[in-house]
Protein backbone atom coordinates (compact mmCIF):
# COMPACT_ATOMS: atom_id res chain seq x y z
CA UNK A 1 0.00 0.00 0.00
CA UNK A 2 2.78 2.38 0.87
CA UNK A 3 4.47 1.82 -2.49
CA UNK A 4 1.19 2.26 -4.41
CA UNK A 5 0.44 5.41 -2.47
CA UNK A 6 3.87 6.79 -3.21
CA UNK A 7 3.45 6.10 -6.95
CA UNK A 8 0.02 7.73 -6.91
CA UNK A 9 1.40 10.82 -5.19
CA UNK A 10 4.17 11.07 -7.78
CA UNK A 11 1.63 10.79 -10.61
CA UNK A 12 -0.55 13.47 -9.03
CA UNK A 13 2.48 15.72 -8.60
CA UNK A 14 3.47 15.28 -12.25
CA UNK A 15 -0.05 16.05 -13.40
CA UNK A 16 -0.05 19.17 -11.23
CA UNK A 17 3.31 20.33 -12.62
CA UNK A 18 2.22 19.77 -16.21
CA UNK A 19 -1.08 21.58 -15.62
CA UNK A 20 0.70 24.48 -13.92
CA UNK A 21 3.17 24.78 -16.76
CA UNK A 22 0.36 24.80 -19.30
CA UNK A 23 -1.62 27.39 -17.38
CA UNK A 24 1.44 29.56 -16.86
CA UNK A 25 2.73 29.30 -20.42
CA UNK A 26 3.14 32.70 -22.03
CA UNK A 27 2.02 33.40 -25.56
CA UNK A 28 4.94 33.88 -27.95
CA UNK A 29 5.90 37.54 -28.21
CA UNK A 30 4.98 39.00 -31.61
CA UNK A 31 7.77 39.91 -34.02
CA UNK A 32 7.99 43.70 -34.17
CA UNK A 33 7.85 45.35 -37.61
CA UNK A 34 8.85 49.01 -37.76
CA UNK A 35 6.93 51.33 -40.10
CA UNK A 36 7.08 55.11 -40.68
CA UNK A 37 4.78 57.04 -38.38
CA UNK A 38 3.73 59.68 -40.92
CA UNK A 39 0.37 58.93 -42.54
CA UNK A 40 1.54 58.78 -46.16
CA UNK A 41 4.46 56.41 -45.71
CA UNK A 42 2.68 54.37 -43.08
CA UNK A 43 -0.08 53.67 -45.61
CA UNK A 44 2.55 52.52 -48.10
CA UNK A 45 4.18 50.33 -45.43
CA UNK A 46 0.87 48.66 -44.54
CA UNK A 47 0.26 47.96 -48.23
CA UNK A 48 3.77 46.48 -48.55
CA UNK A 49 3.19 44.18 -45.56
CA UNK A 50 -0.06 43.11 -47.19
CA UNK A 51 1.79 42.35 -50.42
CA UNK A 52 4.32 40.37 -48.39
CA UNK A 53 1.51 38.15 -47.14
CA UNK A 54 1.91 39.14 -43.48
CA UNK A 55 -1.47 40.81 -43.03
CA UNK A 56 -4.84 41.29 -44.70
CA UNK A 57 -6.24 44.78 -45.28
CA UNK A 58 -9.71 46.10 -46.03
CA UNK A 59 -9.80 46.60 -49.82
CA UNK A 60 -11.98 49.69 -49.36
CA UNK A 61 -8.95 51.52 -47.92
CA UNK A 62 -7.35 51.64 -51.38
CA UNK A 63 -3.89 53.22 -51.48
CA UNK A 64 -4.22 54.85 -48.06
CA UNK A 65 -4.88 52.14 -45.44
CA UNK A 66 -4.45 52.88 -41.75
CA UNK A 67 -3.70 50.48 -38.92
CA UNK A 68 -7.42 50.25 -38.21
CA UNK A 69 -7.95 48.90 -41.75
CA UNK A 70 -5.94 45.74 -41.02
CA UNK A 71 -8.52 42.97 -40.92
CA UNK A 72 -6.23 40.05 -40.10
CA UNK A 73 -2.72 39.34 -38.86
CA UNK A 74 -1.71 36.22 -40.78
CA UNK A 75 1.59 36.02 -38.91
CA UNK A 76 2.41 36.84 -35.30
CA UNK A 77 3.69 40.37 -35.83
CA UNK A 78 3.23 43.73 -34.16
CA UNK A 79 3.38 46.84 -36.35
CA UNK A 80 5.27 49.62 -34.56
CA UNK A 81 5.10 53.18 -35.99
CA UNK A 82 8.30 55.23 -35.61
CA UNK A 83 9.81 58.34 -37.18
CA UNK A 84 10.96 57.38 -40.68
CA UNK A 85 14.46 58.78 -40.19
CA UNK A 86 15.06 56.53 -37.14
CA UNK A 87 14.23 53.19 -38.75
CA UNK A 88 17.71 52.55 -40.17
CA UNK A 89 19.47 53.17 -36.85
CA UNK A 90 16.98 51.01 -34.93
CA UNK A 91 16.79 48.14 -37.43
CA UNK A 92 18.45 45.78 -34.92
CA UNK A 93 15.58 46.42 -32.50
CA UNK A 94 12.95 45.07 -34.90
CA UNK A 95 12.32 41.83 -36.70
CA UNK A 96 12.14 43.99 -39.83
CA UNK A 97 11.37 47.56 -40.87
CA UNK A 98 9.97 49.26 -43.96
CA UNK A 99 12.48 51.95 -44.95
CA UNK A 100 12.50 54.54 -47.74
CA UNK A 101 15.52 54.62 -50.03
CA UNK A 102 16.16 58.21 -48.94
CA UNK A 103 17.41 56.84 -45.62
CA UNK A 104 18.39 53.30 -46.58
CA UNK A 105 20.91 53.93 -49.37
CA UNK A 106 23.09 56.46 -47.47
CA UNK A 107 23.29 53.86 -44.69
CA UNK A 108 24.59 51.25 -47.12
CA UNK A 109 21.37 49.30 -47.63
CA UNK A 110 20.69 48.40 -51.27
CA UNK A 111 17.05 47.49 -52.02
CA UNK A 112 17.83 44.91 -54.72
CA UNK A 113 20.48 43.19 -52.58
CA UNK A 114 19.40 43.65 -48.97
CA UNK A 115 15.63 43.98 -49.17
CA UNK A 116 13.17 41.17 -48.43
CA UNK A 117 10.48 42.76 -50.62
CA UNK A 118 10.23 46.15 -52.35
CA UNK A 119 7.17 48.23 -53.14
CA UNK A 120 6.17 48.11 -56.81
CA UNK A 121 4.80 51.21 -58.49
CA UNK A 122 2.91 50.22 -61.63
CA UNK A 123 3.79 52.34 -64.65
CA UNK A 124 0.76 54.31 -65.81
CA UNK A 125 -1.25 53.48 -62.70
CA UNK A 126 -3.18 55.88 -60.49
CA UNK A 127 -0.80 55.17 -57.60
CA UNK A 128 -0.59 58.50 -55.74
CA UNK A 129 3.04 58.00 -54.70
CA UNK A 130 4.53 58.33 -58.18
CA UNK A 131 6.48 61.58 -58.67
CA UNK A 132 5.48 63.96 -61.45
CA UNK A 133 6.38 67.01 -63.52
CA UNK A 134 3.86 69.77 -62.86
CA UNK A 135 2.73 72.76 -64.93
CA UNK A 136 0.09 75.45 -64.60
CA UNK A 137 -3.23 74.04 -65.78
CA UNK A 138 -3.43 76.59 -68.59
CA UNK A 139 -0.10 75.29 -69.93
CA UNK A 140 -0.73 71.55 -69.67
CA UNK A 141 -0.70 71.14 -73.47
CA UNK A 142 2.31 73.38 -74.09
CA UNK A 143 4.35 71.55 -76.79
CA UNK A 144 7.68 72.59 -75.28
CA UNK A 145 6.69 71.21 -71.89
CA UNK A 146 5.65 67.97 -73.59
CA UNK A 147 9.17 67.76 -75.04
CA UNK A 148 10.58 68.06 -71.52
CA UNK A 149 8.36 65.19 -70.34
CA UNK A 150 9.37 63.06 -73.34
CA UNK A 151 13.05 63.73 -72.66
CA UNK A 152 12.60 62.79 -69.01
CA UNK A 153 10.80 59.56 -69.94
CA UNK A 154 13.81 58.35 -71.96
CA UNK A 155 16.17 55.40 -71.64
CA UNK A 156 19.11 57.63 -70.72
CA UNK A 157 17.26 59.22 -67.81
CA UNK A 158 16.00 55.82 -66.65
CA UNK A 159 19.56 54.48 -66.56
CA UNK A 160 20.85 57.54 -64.73
CA UNK A 161 18.04 57.34 -62.16
CA UNK A 162 18.78 53.70 -61.37
CA UNK A 163 22.57 53.98 -61.36
CA UNK A 164 22.69 57.18 -59.32
CA UNK A 165 20.29 55.96 -56.63
CA UNK A 166 21.43 52.32 -56.65
CA UNK A 167 17.81 51.30 -57.07
CA UNK A 168 16.41 53.49 -54.30
CA UNK A 169 14.60 55.47 -56.98
CA UNK A 170 13.11 53.77 -60.03
CA UNK A 171 11.64 55.16 -63.28
CA UNK A 172 7.86 55.47 -63.36
CA UNK A 173 7.77 55.04 -67.12
CA UNK A 174 8.54 52.27 -69.58
CA UNK A 175 12.25 51.60 -70.16
CA UNK A 176 14.52 48.70 -71.07
CA UNK A 177 15.95 47.20 -67.84
CA UNK A 178 18.42 45.12 -69.82
CA UNK A 179 21.18 47.68 -70.26
CA UNK A 180 24.82 48.13 -69.41
CA UNK A 181 26.81 51.27 -68.63
CA UNK A 182 30.49 51.90 -67.90
CA UNK A 183 31.90 52.98 -64.54
CA UNK A 184 31.99 56.63 -65.57
CA UNK A 185 28.36 56.83 -66.69
CA UNK A 186 26.97 58.75 -63.72
CA UNK A 187 29.90 61.17 -63.47
CA UNK A 188 29.74 61.88 -67.20
CA UNK A 189 26.05 62.76 -66.97
CA UNK A 190 26.64 65.00 -63.97
CA UNK A 191 29.49 66.70 -65.77
CA UNK A 192 27.43 67.41 -68.89
CA UNK A 193 27.34 71.09 -69.78
CA UNK A 194 24.84 72.81 -72.05
CA UNK A 195 24.38 76.43 -73.10
CA UNK A 196 21.23 78.57 -73.21
CA UNK A 197 22.52 80.42 -76.27
CA UNK A 198 19.91 80.41 -79.03
CA UNK A 199 17.52 78.26 -76.97
CA UNK A 200 14.22 78.87 -75.26
CA UNK A 201 14.76 78.87 -71.49
CA UNK A 202 12.36 76.86 -69.31
CA UNK A 203 12.64 77.37 -65.55
CA UNK A 204 11.98 74.18 -63.59
CA UNK A 205 11.82 74.10 -59.79
CA UNK A 206 13.23 71.24 -57.73
CA UNK A 207 14.04 70.47 -54.11
CA UNK A 208 17.52 69.16 -53.36
CA UNK A 209 19.63 68.11 -56.32
CA UNK A 210 18.62 68.80 -59.90
CA UNK A 211 21.22 66.44 -61.35
CA UNK A 212 18.65 64.26 -63.10
CA UNK A 213 17.84 67.20 -65.33
CA UNK A 214 21.39 67.16 -66.67
CA UNK A 215 20.44 63.84 -68.24
CA UNK A 216 17.17 65.37 -69.44
CA UNK A 217 19.08 68.31 -70.93
CA UNK A 218 21.43 65.93 -72.72
CA UNK A 219 18.45 64.22 -74.36
CA UNK A 220 16.93 67.60 -75.29
CA UNK A 221 20.20 68.64 -76.92
CA UNK A 222 20.62 65.36 -78.76
CA UNK A 223 17.13 65.74 -80.23
CA UNK A 224 17.75 69.39 -81.21
CA UNK A 225 14.78 70.54 -79.16
CA UNK A 226 16.03 74.13 -78.90
CA UNK A 227 15.19 74.10 -75.17
CA UNK A 228 17.36 74.92 -72.17
CA UNK A 229 16.38 73.94 -68.63
CA UNK A 230 17.23 76.45 -65.94
CA UNK A 231 17.13 74.58 -62.63
CA UNK A 232 15.74 76.56 -59.70
CA UNK A 233 16.47 74.85 -56.37
CA UNK A 234 14.11 75.40 -53.44
CA UNK A 235 14.97 74.49 -49.85
CA UNK A 236 11.41 73.80 -48.64
CA UNK A 237 8.65 71.64 -50.12
CA UNK A 238 5.96 74.32 -49.78
CA UNK A 239 7.77 76.75 -52.13
CA UNK A 240 7.92 75.20 -55.65
CA UNK A 241 4.14 74.93 -56.07
CA UNK A 242 3.64 78.51 -54.92
CA UNK A 243 6.34 79.67 -57.34
CA UNK A 244 4.78 77.70 -60.20
CA UNK A 245 1.27 78.94 -59.50
CA UNK A 246 2.48 82.57 -59.42
CA UNK A 247 4.45 82.25 -62.68
CA UNK A 248 7.89 82.59 -61.10
CA UNK A 249 8.87 79.27 -62.70
CA UNK A 250 7.47 77.31 -65.64
CA UNK A 251 7.46 73.74 -64.29
CA UNK A 252 8.40 71.88 -61.14
CA UNK A 253 9.46 68.34 -60.36
CA UNK A 254 9.84 67.34 -56.71
CA UNK A 255 6.60 65.76 -55.47
CA UNK A 256 4.34 62.76 -55.78
CA UNK A 257 0.71 62.93 -56.83
CA UNK A 258 -0.68 62.71 -53.30
CA UNK A 259 1.31 65.73 -52.12
CA UNK A 260 0.37 67.68 -55.24
CA UNK A 261 -3.32 67.03 -54.66
CA UNK A 262 -3.07 68.04 -51.02
CA UNK A 263 -1.44 71.33 -52.07
CA UNK A 264 -4.13 71.98 -54.67
CA UNK A 265 -6.87 71.25 -52.13
CA UNK A 266 -5.39 73.34 -49.33
CA UNK A 267 -3.90 76.25 -51.30
CA UNK A 268 -6.20 76.44 -54.30
CA UNK A 269 -3.32 76.23 -56.78
CA UNK A 270 -4.32 75.94 -60.45
CA UNK A 271 -1.60 73.44 -61.37
CA UNK A 272 -1.61 69.90 -62.78
CA UNK A 273 0.75 66.99 -63.35
CA UNK A 274 1.76 66.49 -66.98
CA UNK A 275 4.02 63.44 -66.76
CA UNK A 276 5.29 60.70 -64.44
CA UNK A 277 8.99 60.71 -63.51
CA UNK A 278 10.15 58.29 -60.82
CA UNK A 279 9.25 56.83 -57.47
CA UNK A 280 11.18 56.02 -54.31
CA UNK A 281 9.78 52.68 -53.20
CA UNK A 282 9.71 51.42 -49.62
CA UNK A 283 11.65 48.24 -48.94
CA UNK A 284 11.31 45.75 -46.08
CA UNK A 285 14.72 45.18 -44.47
CA UNK A 286 15.76 42.82 -41.68
CA UNK A 287 18.91 42.01 -39.72
CA UNK A 288 17.31 38.82 -38.39
CA UNK A 289 16.12 37.19 -41.63
CA UNK A 290 17.66 37.06 -45.10
CA UNK A 291 14.44 36.16 -46.94
CA UNK A 292 10.75 36.84 -46.55
CA UNK A 293 10.16 33.14 -45.86
CA UNK A 294 12.70 33.25 -43.03
CA UNK A 295 10.95 36.27 -41.55
CA UNK A 296 7.61 34.46 -41.66
CA UNK A 297 9.19 31.47 -39.95
CA UNK A 298 10.54 33.71 -37.21
CA UNK A 299 7.14 35.26 -36.67
CA UNK A 300 5.10 32.10 -36.92
CA UNK A 301 1.46 31.86 -37.94
CA UNK A 302 -0.95 33.89 -35.84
Amino acid sequence: MKKATKVLLIVIALIFLISSAACGKKETEPLKIGVPSDATNQARAITLLKTAGLIEVDEAAGYTPELKDITKYIYNIEIVPAAANTLVATLDDYGASTINGTYAVPAGLIPAKDGLITEVQEVGSDNPFINVIVARTADKDNPDYKKVVEAYQSQLVAQYTIEKSKGASVPAFIYDPDYSVDDNFVSEIEGYQSSPDGKKVIKIGVCGSGDTFRAVQKVLDETNSGLYLEIVIFDAYNLPNEALNSGEIDLNSFQHKAYLQSEIDSQGYDIIDIGDTACAPLTLYSKKASTLDELKELAGKK
